[in-house]
């Protein structure tokens, strides 16, 4: 005999192994008679049903099934009987003595005799409540979605990461291109983007693993017409780490867009940094006073766009709230600090140009030490370029030189500054 073969094990060896397995299994487990009465139960079911195992001797299932579950049980145990099915399976609930309702699933097989007629029941019962109220809450979350994007514009959509399978939800194609529009697939959606806003619309972050959400405003070309799209994106990972998953639902915010756009244009402040904005900047560059001259500079941030893609958004403005701190802690109270967009900053310092070239140094150095962003940092550096001009000029005209000089100063190796004063015919600096 082979080591772990019963079969020639005598009767009393095989029956004593079914018992010690019968009653230590960690499911419940009764058999019941051709009448639908318990002839012997084990401790897991005794515990299901609420009954010592005593009393469950000669109780029929009936006196514990729920009564709106009762028929279709019986129907099925009939079925057995008649030879129409050798077992089934199905879910309903029992009611125990003290009220409680416990949700089983139970598999029931036919137990025949030499002649092929039904002798016994034996059935296997698993304990579902919890299983069956997570389930109702995933579906009362589900309709309250539901519900919930049934009343703003937009949509869900889903990507398998191994497979590269990109789809929306039907109500997101259908705010895309109409009631009878199909589901869109990750290049027909990418399309729809306007081409300005691409990098916005990337995943490539998500897709690689490097964050695990982040949130996008794009704009988006639908059947009425471009509409500002806030999309939250979010990864989901295998056990193992690795990127699973990416969902996101993209949300119509263009009358949000609309009006912040708005409030930001009859605004002076930066909303994000509390800095000047530009109109806050041409407004308050006329009043400046000074009898050495002004100098502008215009600041632009090495790296940024890699601490977005690598950490998300909100890492970004972290870092652009540090980096207005730190320009407000170099210059005077008296100078203008502004943020006009993105990673862009612009100083007016009064004084002399030795005094705007001091300042640009320090600008370069302070941006030198690490941001803070979390757990991790963010290694980010500074490159200015700044015109320095003895009487009040033009302020765009005073901008773009500065810019220019900037673009000189990141192709000689950013990091760096350049600062000029303004000649007298405006077309150059010295």
């Amino acid at each position: 005999m082979k080591s772990g073969d019963f079969r020639n094990d005598s009767a009393e060896e095989r029956l004593a192994l079914f018992d010690f397995a019968f009653d230590h299994a960690p499911i419940g487990i009764a058999i019941v008679d051709v009448e639908g009465r318990i002839l012997r139960g084990n401790d897991a079911f005794s515990k299901l049903v609420g009954i010592p195992r005593q009393a469950l001797n000669g109780t029929p299932f009936a006196d514990f099934t729920h009564p709106d579950d009762l028929q279709a049980d019986l129907i099925l145990f009939r079925e057995v009987l008649a030879g129409l099915r050798d077992g089934y399976t199905i879910e309903k609930r029992y009611v125990r003595p003290d009220g409680r309702i416990v949700e089983v699933l139970i598999h029931v097989a036919a137990m025949r005799d030499a002649s092929g007629e039904v002798v016994r029941f034996i059935s296997q019962i698993e304990d579902v409540t919890v299983h069956k109220e997570h389930e109702r809450q995933l579906a009362e979350k589900a309709a309250q979605l539901e519900l919930a994007m049934e009343a703003v514009p937009g949509g869900f959509w889903h990507m398998d990461v191994a497979a590269g399978k990109f789809e929306t939800s039907d109500r997101l194609a259908q705010f895309i291109g109409g009631p009878a529009a199909a589901k869109f697939d990750l290049q027909r959606y990418l399309d729809k983007v306007n081409p300005e806003d691409a990098e916005a619309a990337d995943l490539t972050p998500l897709l690689a693993g490097r964050v695990d959400q982040s949130v996008a405003q794009y704009r988006l070309d639908t059947v009425q017409g471009e509409k500002w799209i806030r999309c939250d994106r979010r990864l989901l990972r295998n056990p193992d780490g690795t990127p699973r998953r990416v969902v996101g639902v993209a949300i119509d915010f263009t009358e949000e867009y609309r009006r912040i756009e708005a409030s930001e244009r009859n605004s002076e402040t930066d909303l994000l940094t509390g800095l000047l904005n530009r109109r806050g900047l041409i407004n308050r560059f006329p009043q400046m006073p000074s009898a050495d001259g002004w100098s502008l500079l215009a600041i632009d941030l090495d790296g940024f766009k890699m601490v977005n893609d690598a950490h998300g958004h909100p890492a970004g403005d972290k870092v652009l709230v540090e980096t207005a701190k730190r320009l407000g802690m170099i210059v005077r109270h008296t100078d203008l600090v502004c943020r006009t967009g993105g990673d862009e900053f612009l100083l007016v310092v009064a004084g002399n140009l030795a005094s705007g070239r001091a300042i640009a140094q320090r600008v370069v150095e302070a941006m030198r030490a690490p941001i803070a962003i979390g757990a991790a940092c963010a290694n980010v550096r500074a490159t200015v370029g700044g015109v320095w001009t003895a009487m009040k000029d033009d302020l765009e005209r005073l901008i773009s030189q500065a810019d220019r000089l900037l673009y000189q100063a990141k192709v000689a190796g950013k990091d760096r500054w350049e600062v000029s004063a303004l000649c007298k015919n405006h077309d150059r600096t010295a």
